[in-house]
């Protein structure tokens, strides 16, 4: 019976979907948490976005799928260029922009059934920001004065 209500690719969609917005939810709450511009809702839709036209493409142009791949890279990366601000000689936002295109790449794998590549790579969007820079762990602090 659900089988004539729904079909399979829309119950593949679905999960898709549901996966995205996941993924999507958690790398978003990881930006916030940092005071980012790009939080949950940019994420959600980045991914949701990447997945959509991944999937689409897939389905309907199977023998073609990498050209409207092609095309959510160039796209994502005019999004990301946006959030780039440049204040005197400081450059902001960079990782938030390189976020926003490494969620669209994370979209594109569950677009195209990568599920277990899409929530490892997503772990590692959540792990990369917290890593130390490393002129933090050689500046002076109270404790590291010569």
């Amino acid at each position: 019976m659900l089988e004539n209500i729904i079909s399979q690719n829309e119950l593949t969609f679905m999960i898709g979907l549901a996966v995205s917005i996941i993924t999507g939810f958690v790398i978003g709450v990881e930006r916030e948490s940092r005071g980012k511009d790009a939080g949950i809702s940019t994420h959600i839709l980045v991914i949701s976005g990447s997945m959509t036209f991944s999937f689409i493409s897939m389905v309907f142009a199977p023998d073609d799928a990498t050209r409207i791949a092609a095309n959510i890279v160039t796209g994502i990366g005019f999004l990301g260029a946006g959030l780039i601000l440049k204040e005197g000689t400081n450059v902001r936002n960079l990782t938030t922009a390189a976020s926003i295109w490494f969620a669209g790449a994370i979209g594109m794998a569950i677009g195209f059934g990568y599920y277990a590549i899409a929530i490892i790579a997503s772990i590692v969007s959540i792990a990369v920001p917290r890593i130390p820079h490393f002129d933090k762990l050689t500046s002076d602090t109270p404790n590291n004065k010569e």
